[in-house]
């Protein structure tokens, strides 16, 4: 799944505006094979309005989600590792100049 899909998988329905958000999105009918007990607790959390395929959607987008800020945030801070040496130098450098207190 692309990343720019990710990032819309939280942001809200507006209608009428078709760059950067979803527009009704299909639902697609699908079969998946699951632990019977995993299946049991998922349908103790449904209710009469909330369906058994919306609580394993509702998971799904959450765990992709979580998955998108674990990828980000392994970028920023590789990141921050390859300026670590450079911002530390610069840090010592202007405490350097601090008068003692």
């Amino acid at each position: 799944m692309s990343g720019w899909l990710l990032g819309q998988l939280h942001r809200p329905l507006v209608l009428g505006h078709l760059k950067g958000s979803m527009i009704g999105g299909m639902r697609v009918k699908t079969s998946v094979t699951i632990d019977e007990r995993v299946l049991r607790a998922i349908d103790k959390t449904t209710t009469r309005t909330r369906s058994r395929s919306r609580v394993i959607e509702d998971a799904a987008r959450e765990f992709l989600a979580r998955r998108a800020r674990a990828a980000r945030e392994s970028r920023d801070l590789a990141i921050l590792n390859e300026s670590a040496d450079a911002l530390n130098r610069e840090m010592e450098d202007v405490l350097a100049y601090q008068a003692d207190v």
